[in-house]
């Protein structure tokens, strides 16, 4: 923890296997984002499926014993679900079916680790450019109301624990939307779910950023965005920070001096803003990074997006991660783990 902020990554047991990756993510992390232990594929692969927890405890067990904050992923979300699960499952339930799935199964997580988890990605990805998205089943099934619901719901089970919207695009237009527009919905969102007293406690920003992109990038109109986020009384939790490092050179020395530019420009803009409470990375090391898995680079060398290497040795990205922490503003109050 440097300069009252919390700096940690996303992982999952089946990674911290692992002996060697395991010591580094103890060293380096403050906070643990779970990044599939309690998704609906773990906790309940198939509609018939009686909830388990093993894994899940498995990964807040790790955290625990290593005195992190648990930030615990997602709650109410269009994927995540298991191959046991069909179209017509999540699309074909009546309102009241679909309401008496979602809200017992996030009152029985949330419940569970009452204490433990800290911070809660409550609704992840449910906007777009245009608005809140209703191509989700939850959307389709109960109505917009989800949202809201699922952070009363969430709040009831553990009124102690920060509750977050989490999304992503703000940082760069994509392929999905402008990052202008997103930011006036993920704005427009909060101030309607916080004018009916729902409780949000935060916004997650997930800051996936493009090196293809990423010359778009407007600190100025970053930085004014999460001043108006905090402005609303919130706090911000940069949740799954990675770099694809498409239209980079193959060059594994030249990629990387490329990849810590941008972590140095994207973090100069965001930790200015002391509402920023955590930085979370979408992996420590490129031997677990989802990008390689699922978006492999065209010349097929592999993708090096996060602070250190396969070989779990640190990359440029590390220093100047460790160089923003260091000269971000001093925050008022800090996070720390509960008391176990």
């Amino acid at each position: 923890m440097r300069r009252g902020l919390v700096y940690g990554s996303s992982t999952a047991t089946w990674q911290v296997s692992d002996a060697q990756y395991a010591k580094l993510f103890a060293r380096e992390a403050g906070i643990l984002f779970t990044e599939d232990d309690l998704l609906w594929y773990r906790l309940k692969p198939k509609p018939t499926s009686e909830l388990d927890f093993r894994f899940g405890d498995r990964i807040v067990d790790f955290a625990e014993r290593h005195g992190m904050l648990v930030l615990g992923a997602h709650l109410a979300w269009d994927e995540g679900f298991g191959d046991g699960w069909t179209d017509a499952d999540l699309y074909g339930m009546d309102a009241a079916a679909a309401n008496h799935l979602l809200m017992g199964t996030i009152t029985a997580v949330v419940g569970r680790y009452k204490g433990r988890i800290a911070i809660w990605s409550v609704a992840n990805e449910v906007i777009d450019g245009a608005g809140v998205r209703t191509d989700v089943p939850w959307a389709s099934t109960i109505g917009p109301s989800y949202i809201a619901d699922s952070f009363h719901t969430a709040h009831e089970a553990d009124p102690d624990a920060v509750l977050l919207l989490n999304d992503f695009g703000f940082e760069t237009d994509d392929d999905f939307a402008a990052a202008a527009d997103k930011r006036k919905v993920a704005l427009d969102l909060l101030d309607e779910l916080l004018a009916k007293k729902v409780p949000v406690h935060g916004l997650g920003v997930q800051a996936h950023l493009g090196a293809d992109t990423f010359d778009s990038f407007d600190p100025a109109a970053y930085s004014r965005f999460l001043s108006d986020v905090a402005s609303r009384g919130l706090k911000i939790v940069i949740t799954e920070m990675d770099v694809l490092d498409d239209g980079l050179p193959a060059d594994p020395a030249a990629r990387d001096r490329a990849v810590a530019g941008i972590y140095s420009r994207y973090l100069g803009a965001a930790l200015k803003e002391p509402a920023v409470a955590a930085l979370v990375t979408f992996g420590l090391s490129d031997r677990y990074t989802w990008l390689q898995e699922d978006y492999p680079r065209d010349d097929d060398a592999p993708r090096r997006p996060l602070p250190f290497d396969k070989d779990l040795k640190p990359k440029p990205a590390h220093a100047a991660l460790a160089s923003a922490l260091a000269d971000a503003p001093q925050r008022t109050a800090a996070w720390t783990p509960p008391r176990c």
